[in-house]
This record gives structure tokens, sequence and C-alpha cells, in this order.
């Protein structure tokens, strides 16, 4: 199958990675991606940007260079309820938001408390989905997550930056991919780039994505029309919300 679109991305803004938007869409473009998401890390990262960051994307274009930008956020859980770094207003304006588990924000725990702060963020209707969690930093009752996405109708995230960013995570990677698969649990796959070169580097997911049989239907990078369907989806879910 065939990749279109990057879901996890990072600009300078994050303050440890080092492109523009521009240049991002430009390698996306270059690499024929249809869409990027812009999703910078929130304001409880070190060096990240602050909530009026978040509140001004919307001025920025929804196409650069024939590529579609969509507005996003990598939220930063910060206790084991799932609390969040950004305000639901704040989240309501953006298009995209996934949730993550950084050790420079909360420290890790156990298997139990892991795995509450993912299916709590999951639970949260701002909240599209749950970012690297194959993380042995922190790990979780991988049943259980999928579980929860699948029940709320949310994503998990195959990471392809994990694969050589957070060592041990291959294998747990994997057994998400697996459960998915099985559940009928949606995923979705991010570069979780830091710099325009790896917009669009997905070779680690492609592998796993083979070795799994994952069914093309359940990966929304492959289609943009599953994608936008899956963003009038969450616009819908927050307005009942």
């Amino acid at each position: 199958m065939r990749l279109i679109i990057d879901t996890h991305t990072h600009t300078c803004a994050s303050g440890h990675a080092y492109s523009t938007i521009q240049e991002n869409a430009r390698e996306a473009q270059r690499k024929e991606l249809a869409m990027v998401a812009v999703t910078d890390h929130g304001p409880a990262m070190c060096g990240a940007p602050t909530v009026i960051y978040f509140n001004n994307l919307p001025t920025v274009p929804s196409q650069i260079y024939g590529v579609r930008i969509i507005k996003g956020a990598e939220v930063n859980i910060l206790d084991y309820n799932g609390k969040l770094d950004l305000p639901e207003r704040t989240l309501a304006r953006l298009e995209f938001a996934i949730a993550s588990l950084h050790d420079l924000c909360i420290a890790p725990a156990g298997i139990e408390e892991n795995t509450r702060a993912l299916v709590k963020a999951l639970q949260n209707p701002y909240v599209d989905g749950v970012a690297h969690p194959g993380n042995p930093q922190f790990q979780v009752n991988i049943e259980t997550v999928v579980a929860a996405a699948a029940q709320y109708h949310k994503l998990i995230e195959i990471n392809n930056h994990s694969f050589t960013a957070r060592p041990g995570s291959a294998d747990n990677c994997r057994q998400f991919a697996i459960a998915c698969r099985r559940m009928g649990t949606r995923i979705v796959c991010g570069s979780d780039a830091h710099i325009s070169f790896d917009i669009g580097d997905f070779a680690y997911v492609n592998r796993l994505l083979a070795e799994v049989a994952m069914p093309e239907e359940l990966v929304l990078n492959t289609s943009v029309d599953r994608f936008e369907s899956y963003l009038a989806e969450r616009k819908l879910r927050i307005e009942r919300s």
C-alpha cells in the first residue's frame, strides 16, 4: 500500500526541530504526498510554542505547494487521568490532535497508570488518537488501549521515528498493529519528522504493515477521501460534545 499522508510532523516552532511549514510542504510535494499534518509539541514540552501559536494556526494556508496542510498539535499528557497541555477552546480550533506521553512532561509509571493515561486521553472528544504508544518507556496494556480506541472511534499511531529513536519500540508497535487488525481499529502513520528531509519517511512502518497484513481500509494515510471523512467525523464529534 502507498501512504500519501503524513499525520505527525514537527517544525522549528517545536524548539527541537529544524524546518518550517513551507520547507516541510516543499518536501512533501517532492515526495508526492497529498497531505501533511503540522503537529508541533504542546507548550508543556521544553522549547515548545505557547497557546497563541496554536490559536493562530488557522492563518496558515490550507494548501502550500499543492499539499493540503492539516493544522494540528501533538498535545502532551500531563497526568495519569489524561490531562492535556492545551485548553479545549484551543483544541477546538485545530483540525487534528494526537496525544502522547513524554518523560519531559510526565514521569513514567507502571503499566496500569500508563494505560489509564492513554485511555483517558482517547475519551477526550478533542483528541484524535495516541502518538507513539509503543514507546517501552511508557509500557501499556496494548489490548486495553486498542480496544479503547475502537470504542471511542479514535486512532492508533504507528510511528516511524520510534523504530530508531525509542529503543525497544519495534515489538510493541508490531503488537499494536496486530491488535488493531484483529479489532478493526483504525490507524494513522506518522514520520514524526523533525527536519524536512524526513517528511513522508515510512520505511519501518511500511515493512511492519506488510508483515502483519494490515488491511488498507484501516490505514487512513492511504486515501485523501478516507482521511477527509475522518476529519468530518471529528468535527461532528466535537459539535456534539
